[in-house]
């Protein structure tokens, strides 16, 4: 049976990918209450004036570049983003953030293993005694975000939400906007749409990047992802009518009118990018639905990727 995309929650009829897509903004508050806990607060995550290199694969990646971007922004240090695979060897950091929700990612690691003894290596996982409990030098366990999906949601949003908090940031408002968007109607003209561009600014590259990679895994959609400025040094020509221009968070000046010219559509709205981030889940799963597909089993992927070693 395919959900219907009601108001009030999670279709009846859905799969676990939409039921944890819904239980994120209750994860945030408890992923931010755990980052301001003075009482008990988290070992391990970075320190102000520490040069942080945060490494992850696939949606690990694209929340470690947000995380990145928002950490420098705020005056905490020099802190750079790589997939684990592309970690510059021979580079000084003080500490090296890995992002992996299963704790199996062969190349999370590997790079682990390489850099054990020289650098203060932290690890944000999902699953307790997990590899990657005992190749780091502390872990943040955020088990209760941990999920059945294979499409990965809520652990991301949860460890993105955590690292927002830690620097600083009130997420009362990204929370209150979350659980709009998990509920509100998607539009008819989105979900039939024949192509999806996400575009950010800042922070929010990594999160159109992870739109975009959302819209791939879990419906084999046509999408692509930009900073918001490139987008019209080439990428436009891609727009046409039925097809989507995604802004996650400012709009550039004068976009809204040249998206408008190609007769494509624009979405932009004003909430939290993380919460827009909750909506493209959401269209992710009904677009899969859509065209016959299943978003709780996406075609070619596995929960984790672990590779034989020779």
């Amino acid at each position: 049976m395919t959900p219907s995309h009601g108001t009030d929650g999670p279709a009846v009829g859905a799969g676990h990918t939409l039921t944890e897509i819904a239980s994120q903004p209750e994860l945030w508050a408890r992923a931010a209450a755990l980052a301001t806990d003075k009482q008990d607060p988290v070992a391990g995550l970075p320190r102000p004036g520490e040069r942080v290199a945060v490494v992850g694969c696939g949606t690990s990646w694209f929340v470690a570049q947000a995380y990145a971007a928002l950490r420098e922004q705020a005056g905490h240090g020099w802190t750079d983003a790589f997939a684990a695979s592309e970690f510059p060897a021979g580079r000084a950091y003080d500490r090296v953030l890995a992002l992996t929700r299963s704790g199996t990612t062969t190349e999370v690691l590997g790079l682990l293993a390489a850099l054990r003894g020289t650098v203060a290596c932290t690890a944000v996982t999902g699953t307790p005694g997990s590899p990657v409990v005992a190749a780091a030098d502390e872990t943040v366990m955020l088990d209760f975000a941990d999920e059945t999906s294979v499409v990965q949601t809520r652990f991301a949003t949860t460890t993105l939400a955590m690292l927002r908090a830690h620097l600083g940031e009130d997420l009362d408002t990204a929370i209150r906007d979350a659980a709009l968007a998990a509920v509100d109607p998607l539009p008819e003209p989105l979900v039939a749409a024949e192509q999806f561009t996400f575009l950010g600014t800042g922070w929010t590259v990594g999160l159109a990047a992870e739109a975009a990679l959302k819209m791939r895994e879990a419906a084999g959609a046509w999408t692509e992802s930009y900073p918001a400025m490139e987008y019209r040094h080439g990428p436009i020509s891609i727009a046409a009518p039925g097809r989507v221009t995604w802004v996650l968070g400012p709009v550039p000046d004068g976009l809204t009118d040249d998206v408008a010219a190609t007769g494509g559509r624009l979405v932009a709205t004003s909430a939290d990018p993380m919460a827009e981030l909750v909506r493209v889940q959401r269209l992710a799963a009904a677009v899969a639905y859509a065209r016959g597909l299943d978003p709780d089993h996406p075609r070619h992927l596995t929960r984790s990727v672990v590779l034989e070693q020779e």
